[in-house]
């Protein structure tokens, strides 16, 4: 087994397409979605807000409607107050874009060959660190999960 995995000696080249252009992408891809769901939440939360008061001023009595439609938007509104704090939507959208951009600003270092990646050594601190950035932001992540695990269990 220890043979194997000396022998899987990436390139350079082979690094940056299979692990840095691939952690790009997937931190790129998960810092929209997760802006996506912020933005319709709090979209949600807006809209939901701003129907209380117009549809308070129309109740009526005789026409319970109104007032069920403004007991469902306050469920509404607490319903996505509750999902985009349990989530962290807008925490993680910024946690991702965030390491997105620092691994391109690594590869376009890397690729110019400027400081600190202008001599022999580039491609081992290439290496060292993007993979101190993405060991970061999963740390970062793990963090996020603890207070909910806690929460379950009562700690």
């Amino acid at each position: 087994m220890e043979s194997e995995i000396a022998n899987t000696n990436l390139s350079s080249e082979e690094y940056v397409k299979s692990r840095l252009i691939e952690q790009i992408s997937w931190y790129d891809r998960k810092s929209v979605w997760n802006k996506r769901w912020f933005l319709s939440l709090r979209w949600t939360e807006v809209v939901a807000a701003a129907l209380i008061p117009f549809l308070s001023g129309r109740t009526d009595p005789k026409q319970p409607l109104f007032s069920i439609s403004i007991g469902i938007l306050g469920v509404l509104i607490a319903v996505c107050a509750a999902t985009s704090s349990l989530f962290q939507f807008q925490e993680r959208w910024i946690e991702y874009r965030t390491t997105s951009e620092s691994l391109k600003k690594e590869k376009f270092l890397y690729l110019t060959r400027v400081e600190p990646y202008h001599d022999g050594e580039a491609f081992g601190i290439l290496v060292q660190r993007i993979e101190n950035l993405v060991s970061k932001e999963n740390t970062t992540w793990a963090q996020y999960l603890k207070p909910t695990k806690e929460a379950k269990h009562g700690n």
